[in-house]
């Protein structure tokens, strides 16, 4: 079973300048990621873009929508920045792809490259996930799945986490 990867950018794939503080984005960090995990599982990595997730917009996420249409694959996992995620994963739930794939989207609360990051354990969460759920989409977070529509992230403790009925 081959798992197609998309990459959006977001925090997974920010670089470091020294010289200035800035974060940007260069290239993927994902086939670095993969052989550090010694994954063996058959994977097609396609970028879309690399962004902040605070700059993606309806645009781009039609973009990743008609890339998991297209996509042979049955399983896939998206790489996204953490603040816009549950947006993104709301407009994949809300098409109809869940009735014949199984799509996880993951991110990084810290970048890969500052050696901290959680980006690798948050990686291969959203890999076994990809294999072991039924259709649908899902966010995978800090070892643990949500489904699209009922998930949000949690600001003051960086975590995300079920949607609470607040009555």
């Amino acid at each position: 079973m081959k798992i197609k990867i998309f990459v959006t950018g977001g925090t997974f794939d920010k670089e470091y300048n020294e010289m200035n503080g800035e974060l940007f984005f260069k290239d993927t960090h994902l086939p670095e990621m993969l052989g550090l995990g010694r994954c063996t599982l058959d994977t097609d990595i396609k970028m879309l873009m690399m962004i902040d997730s605070l700059t993606m917009t309806n645009t781009y996420r039609q973009i990743i929508l008609e890339n998991c249409r297209k996509a042979e694959e049955e399983r896939m996992v998206i790489t996204h920045g953490t603040d816009t995620m549950v947006e993104t994963a709301r407009i994949l739930g809300t098409d109809g792809l869940t009735n014949n794939k199984t799509i996880v989207l993951t991110g990084a609360m810290i970048p890969y490259k500052f050696g901290s990051s959680d980006g690798m354990f948050n990686l291969g969460s959203a890999l076994a996930f990809a294999q072991a759920l039924p259709h649908g989409v899902y966010i995978a977070m800090n070892g643990k799945y949500f489904s699209w529509d009922n998930v949000r992230k949690n600001k003051q403790n960086g975590e995300f986490e079920e949607n609470r009925n607040e009555s």
